[in-house]
């Protein structure tokens, strides 16, 4: 039997174990404590299962093996990027061994080393707001300088976001899905998870051609709360899926960090209720880094902090010291600044190319992080 088949014939029992119903993660913890592993579980005993799970779970098991997906697996497990990671492999993230119920196993595409690198999750609203991406974008950029691996979900918006930042730092991120690792989800972002397969790492617990399904979303949150030293919210709103994952840090004992914003934009509300809740405020790196006692950062990376690049004093950034965050038009900046429309315009179109101002609607501004 060469590796590729032995490892193939291994794994298998461990997915054949997660499919029968009513096995979640806890179920099988519980089972591989009394009986050390899934070959071992499937020679045990009916009496010695009903010890640990109900008679319908035992009569399940006792069946054996299931065959069915296995040319599957084979043909996935074929990649030399494709892994499974189980609770008994070296590879598996020690950090989730600290949570209440680490998944058993999961499916991993791209550098196995990011399991176990410290990393830090970046999430917030699919619904972003342009200064919102930029948010995201910015802070895990910088993050990725100190070491940081950015962690989050490679949904639309901030998750999306925060991946792009870490990319474009040639930092680590990995993005942590809740379909099976055969299916892209949003298929829009397919390029940008061909991207992170490449630099960075891709994981799931769920089995491959698992589709997107509304309720495992939540499930998977608890993955990338787990991965990291802490959680940082960019933009949600009250009933948003970031509010499941701060609270998942929060039991975990991770820290929490949330950036305000406008008191009118509904995307603000789940930040502002985080930090009235005790999520430490964020309006610079350095509330993150000095929360986390991190390292210096590599200095091949710029910081780039309130909007400002720590190298650039072009005249063209004093226009946003009369900016402000919110909204503004052509016609008011012209009037704030004393300067001509077209010296404005041009200031504009400048800030804009270097990613410190988004064009809005009906000639509106807006400065960006």
């Amino acid at each position: 039997m060469d590796d590729h088949s032995g490892e193939v014939a291994e794994k298998s029992l461990w997915v054949s174990l997660a499919n029968i119903s009513g096995v979640g993660s806890q179920t099988f913890y519980h089972l591989l404590k009394a009986f050390g592993n899934p070959e071992n579980i499937y020679r045990a005993s009916y009496k010695q299962l009903t010890e640990i799970v109900s008679a319908a779970i035992a009569a399940e098991i006792q069946k054996g093996p299931a065959q069915t997906g296995i040319d599957t697996l084979t043909q996935w497990l074929a990649s030399p990027n494709n892994h499974i990671v189980t609770l008994a492999d070296a590879e598996y993230p020690k950090s989730l061994l600290e949570i209440t119920d680490p998944p058993p196993f999961l499916y991993t595409k791209g550098n196995l080393a990011l399991l176990n690198q410290p990393g830090i999750a970046i999430v917030g609203s699919r619904n972003a707001s342009v200064q919102g991406e930029k948010n995201a974008e910015a802070f895990a950029h910088d993050l990725s300088a100190y070491g940081l691996c950015i962690v989050s979900g490679l949904a639309l918006g901030i998750d999306g976001a925060a991946h792009r930042g870490a990319l474009s730092a040639n930092g680590a991120t990995i993005a942590v899905v809740g379909t099976g690792l055969d299916i892209v989800y949003p298929a829009k972002h397919r390029d940008l998870a061909h991207q992170i397969a490449q630099q960075g790492l891709i994981i799931s617990e769920f089995s491959l051609g698992t589709p997107s399904k509304p309720q495992n979303f939540p499930k998977r949150n608890r993955i990338i709360s787990g991965l990291s030293l802490g959680c940082l919210v960019v933009e949600a709103n009250l009933q948003s899926g970031s509010q499941i994952t701060a609270r998942l840090a929060a039991e975990q004992g991770r820290e929490i960090f949330a950036i305000p914003g406008s008191i009118h934009s509904p995307m603000s509300k789940g930040c502002h209720q985080l930090i009235k809740q005790g999520a430490k405020l964020v309006d610079c790196l350095q509330d993150i880094t000095e929360e986390l006692k991190l390292d210096t950062p590599n200095p091949r990376i710029a910081l780039t902090v309130d909007g400002k690049s720590t190298t650039d004093d072009s005249e063209n950034h004093l226009l946003l010291n009369t900016m402000g965050f919110e909204a503004i038009s052509l016609e008011q900046l012209v009037a704030v600044s004393g300067l001509t429309v077209s010296a404005v315009s041009s200031m504009l179109m400048l800030l804009e190319l270097e990613g410190k101002v988004a064009n809005l609607a009906g000639e509106q501004y807006q400065r960006i992080i």
